[in-house]
């Protein structure tokens, strides 16, 4: 248990946090929150009645549950549903090779989104769809590509996924593109065959009850009066052929002025004196249809503009109601008990649940300042996710050689999908739901598939490791013990042959009077690097294997502190940085005023060869600044100075991504640090190290959150700031 946990301790995290919502929503609302559909739902689960508003499949799960617990034991186990939910997403996402900190990301939202722990405290379906969801996905990508049987009980899930909510029937089209993306011509047909059956076989049985029960051929009792809602919004009369009964389902409200769907479809519609005296032989239902296909025919661009309008409000970065939209209130945590103004709500309560409905304010107070202040996942993270996923799907960078592709459709297509077929009809937050599940694990699969295979190397073992050890006794062999000056320069360099020379050539030789040794750390390099940093009179020590700017750093603070220096500076071996400015870096803290200096191209000047460095400069400077509560403005700065004993102390990990790593933790370490204005330049010679720039960005961000976790959030006492005479020995 503590082996998997320290694995999967982000993971672990967003469950311990997603428990506590749950916990408090248990005991905030007894026994249950109990919305309109949640009373048809319960008075339908004994005679399962198909003519229904809504499909029977959720009154299947939903009968035992109360038999077994009331409505307290439903809500409890659609708790626990959300949870494993959120850990299936992590294991699918860790099973299609996505990283452990990625995979934790996707599986956040359905964890801690305010709006779904609220879904699950209602006596409602989604829940339970949200299962079936999470079931095909398993089913179709848990295992390689999938063969006939598999396709078989996709389709299965589908159906039964249908059966719980009417929509799930477009996903149908997710499905069969899916296969015919993922299979190509390998046995498609009969897989797609077989996927098709397995759905055709629920479905042809749900619509066989529905026929036997009502002598209707239906999906549900539900008339066409959402379809009415949606056209009745745009429909200009004036232009349309009606007759004497289509003119009687014309608003009377003037186009701009219309109300929105939900009130046309449900309190005009649902209205059983509405419209009024119809003409012989006619029904509200049949007219209502003549009516909707009037519009639809006829002003077919007003229509889709509205469903597409609908569907883009899933993706603003907040959750707020449009005018005549389904409120968002609803779907929001509230201090007093909702829906207690009909009656039927009170009766279901104690009928099966066998309290009256109440709210106890502590615990509803703590979720709904958590829900209106943040709570929940903005819709342009699922927009960002879904991009992702579809520039993966399109094979753009290192995508174009990755087996992921496929798999990141089928999450993508079939949110975008499910959630464009339910703008169809009407908007609500509530619809947006299944988009918790699908998009974060889309946009995960996706992103996994545009690095590729590079998040950098594993964590090193603590100093000195085998490669660490080797060196040494390399460079004591040609050096002897190592006797430094005050200030030693160290330089990491790998296959730097081309641009080593000018660096070592322009290094002073003093600083603010200090004598200067320069100290070449030759990370496994095939060129001759190390030939031309001896004849340039540094040091060398040569790292037998290549592992990483980070380790050849912290090999050489550790060389540096063990032949006597105080101080070490490092910088690159690329002349990107001004040796001139050595001085001005050195001097806040031979001034007593700072442990730990280093420059920032922000403050100073930059010669950017990309933009997109540019922006991840300043988006990563955010991040920690949020991260350590100090403003800063550039991490990633290779021009720095510090005591060495603060160097050895600091706990160093990552071989590769280090300049992070190594801020964090002198600030976690309570040292004073201190940004001043310095030069960048371009590279003098050769090509970055660094890797592909969204490569580079995802790995460094990663080291950045490991590092706060590890070594910020657990501050030890501040470092030492006792100064000492040049050329006393280092702390032991």
């Amino acid at each position: 248990m503590r082996r998997s946990l320290r694995t999967h301790w982000l993971l672990a995290i967003f469950l311990v946090a997603g428990l506590v919502l749950r916990v408090l929503a248990t005991v905030a609302y007894r026994p249950a929150i109990i919305y309109t559909d949640s009373v048809q739902y319960l008075k339908n689960m004994e005679e399962l009645k198909p003519d229904q508003l809504n499909p029977i499949g959720y009154d299947f799960v939903l009968r035992p549950l109360v038999d077994l617990g009331g409505l307290t034991g439903v809500v409890i186990v659609q708790h626990l549903a959300g949870l494993a939910l959120g850990v299936a997403i992590y294991a699918l996402a860790r099973r299609l090779t996505v990283y452990r900190w990625l995979a934790a990301l996707a599986a956040a939202p359905i964890l801690l989104d305010a709006y779904q722990v609220q879904i699950e405290q209602n006596i409602m379906a989604e829940t339970t769809f949200d299962v079936l969801l999470v079931a095909v996905l398993w089913t179709l990508l848990g295992w390689g590509k999938p063969g006939w049987k598999r396709a078989l009980l996709a389709g299965l899930l589908l159906g039964a996924a249908f059966a719980v909510r009417t929509i799930g029937v477009t996903l149908v089209a997710a499905l069969v593109l899916y296969l015919v993306v993922a299979l190509r011509h390998h046995r498609l047909v009969l897989r797609t065959a077989a996927a098709l059956a397995g759905f055709a076989l629920v479905f042809g049985a749900y619509v066989g009850n529905v026929h036997s029960e009502t002598g209707k051929w239906a999906i549900s009792g539900a008339e066409n009066q959402v379809l009415y809602g949606r056209t009745a919004v745009v429909a200009d009369c004036a232009k349309l052929p009606l007759n004497d009964g289509t003119r009687l389902f014309c608003p009377k409200e003037p186009l701009g002025q219309r109300l929105g769907v939900d009130k046309y479809a449900h309190n005009h519609y649902g209205d059983p004196n509405w419209p009024g005296p119809l003409p012989p032989g006619t029904t509200k239902q049949q007219l209502a249809q003549e009516f909707s296909t009037l519009v639809i025919r006829h002003q077919p661009f007003d229509v889709a503009w509205a469903v597409v309008k609908d569907f883009l409000k899933g993706f603003a970065p907040t959750r707020t109601t449009s005018p005549d939209d389904v409120p968002l209130e609803r779907w929001q945590f509230q201090l007093t008990y909702p829906n207690l103004d009909d009656p039927d709500t009170t009766k279901a309560a104690q009928t099966w649940g066998g309290t009256a409905p109440h709210v106890n304010h502590d615990p509803a107070a703590v979720l709904r300042a958590y829900q209106l202040n943040g709570g929940y996942t903005s819709g342009l993270v699922l927009g960002v996710a879904v991009l992702i996923a579809l520039a993966a799907v399109a094979g753009l960078g290192r995508a174009k050689r990755s087996g992921l592709r496929s798999a990141a459709l089928l999450p993508a297509a079939g949110g975008l999908i499910l959630l464009l077929g339910s703008a169809a009809f009407e908007f609500s937050w509530r619809y947006q739901l299944p988009g918790l599940v699908l998009f974060p694990l889309a946009g995960a699969i996706g992103l996994r598939a545009l690095l590729g295979k590079d998040q950098g190397r594993p964590a090193m073992a603590s100093y000195p490791d085998q490669t660490d050890s080797e060196a040494l006794d390399d460079f004591r062999e040609r050096h002897g013990e190592p006797a430094f000056a005050p200030l030693v320069v160290v330089i990491a360099a790998y296959n730097e042959a081309g641009g080593i020379g000018p660096v070592l050539a322009n290094m002073p030789k003093t600083c603010a009077g200090l004598p200067v040794d320069v100290l070449v750390v030759v990370d496994g390099a095939e060129d001759n690097t190390a030939e031309i940093a001896v004849a340039e009179g540094a040091y060398v020590c040569v790292a037998p294997r290549n592992r990483g700017q980070g380790a050849a750093l912290r090999l050489g603070y550790h060389l540096a502190g063990q032949g006597g220096a105080e101080y070490v500076a490092t910088t690159d071996a690329d002349g990107q940085y001004d040796n001139d400015e050595l001085d001005v870096l050195l001097q806040p803290i031979l001034e007593g005023r700072a442990d730990f200096v280093t420059g920032s191209r922000r403050l100073g000047e930059e010669d950017a060869d990309s933009r997109l460095r540019w922006l991840g400069v300043r988006v990563f400077a955010a991040l920690a600044s949020i991260l350590t509560r100090r403003h800063l403005t550039d991490t990633s700065f290779g021009f720095r100075a510090m005591r060495v004993a603060l160097a050895c102390k600091v706990t160093l990990r990552e071989p590769q991504y280090q300049s992070s790593e190594l801020l964090l933790g002198v600030l976690a370490s309570g040292a004073r640090v201190v940004e001043l204005p310095m030069t960048m330049r371009r590279r003098g010679d050769g090509t970055s190290k660094k890797g592909p720039g969204l490569v580079y960005g995802a790995n460094y961000a990663r080291v950045m959150i490991t590092t706060w976790w590890r070594e910020y959030v657990p501050r030890t006492r501040p470092f030492g700031r006792k100064e000492r005479a040049p050329g006393a020995p280092p702390p032991a």
